[in-house]
Order: C-alpha cells, then structure tokens, then sequence
C-alpha cells in the first residue's frame, strides 16, 4: 500500500461532534477511520471510487467537501498537502 499523500487533521468541532456522535452510533468510529483512510489518499476523488463531492458555493473554511459514508456525511476542505475534517453528522438529522 502506497504512503499516505495528505495528512488528516480534525477541529475542535469537529471532535466534539464525533464524540456525541460515536457515543450513540458505534458504528460511526468504524466509518470514521474509513474515512481517513480515503481522504489521506485521495480527497479529490480523482479516481472516481469514492463518494466525494465538491460542493458549490461553499466558502473555503465550510466544508468544501462532503464524504458519504453510510448514513454519515464528512465535510472538509483541502489545503496543500492537509484535509482539515470541519464537520460529521448523520444524513437524516440537520446535516448542514
């Protein structure tokens, strides 16, 4: 397996938000390291395997990128050679 080409950071908010999560749905630790598998890899999406989308209109520092996975939704932007994790929720709660 190939190196980690960027590093996964999170926010204070964003950990806040895992935790209470993850207290009520295990399963969310699971899709969590999922996702920083994906996103130290390939946050672009440029290989087209993944469920990343680039949202429109989303300000840098908001989120400009959404990860599906299950029923949980990863939002992050991307500088440099960094993924900086803002937000996680789950789909059928206020997501956004």
């Amino acid at each position: 397996m190939n190196a980690p080409a960027y590093s996964v950071l999170t926010t204070a908010h964003f950990d806040r938000l895992l935790k209470k999560l993850a207290a009520r749905h295990p399963e969310l630790v699971e899709r969590f390291e999922e996702a920083i598998t994906i996103l130290s890899l390939d946050p672009h999406n440029k290989s087209q395997k993944y469920q990343i989308k680039k949202l429109q209109g989303v300000r840098k520092g908001e989120g400009q990128y959404r990860l599906r996975s299950g029923r949980f939704r990863f939002r992050y932007d991307i500088a440099d050679r960094e993924v900086v994790l803002l937000y996680c929720g789950l789909r059928r709660e206020d997501t956004y």
